[in-house]
């Protein structure tokens, strides 16, 4: 008797459910540049994240606060760079940036205040 096919498949894990706080730790702030304008028009917004956040919990932040269907997310890990400061080496921190492409019809007014 093999144990392969006892076994069901694996079960995939879903975001726990999140508290508003928890939300904005996630979310930093949004990315206004040109790209993120121009990404704009494909239906997606670009967020500065928490490091440590994952997909699927972007993925309930945005759409806990904003009240939207969110189709999928990408992210990306941007290294600090080594910058000198009065003559001394010093290092950025590293900084997480999410590309959220929203379901069809849907739209965020990041000017709108949130409630």
């Amino acid at each position: 008797m093999s144990t392969a096919s006892t076994r069901s498949a694996p079960q995939r894990r879903r975001a726990a459910k999140l508290s508003r706080e928890a939300m904005f730790d996630i979310i930093r702030a949004p990315v206004v540049t040109e790209k993120a304008t121009l990404v704009s028009e494909k239906n997606q917004t670009v967020f500065r994240v928490a490091i440590d956040a994952t997909k699927p919990e972007i993925k309930a932040a945005v759409e806990g606060l904003f009240g939207v269907k969110v189709d999928h997310v990408n992210t990306l890990v941007t290294k600090g760079k080594t910058k000198r400061f009065r003559g001394r080496p010093g290092v950025r921190s590293d900084v997480k940036k999410a590309y959220v492409t929203l379901a069809p019809g849907e739209s965020i007014d990041l000017t709108a205040k949130l409630a």
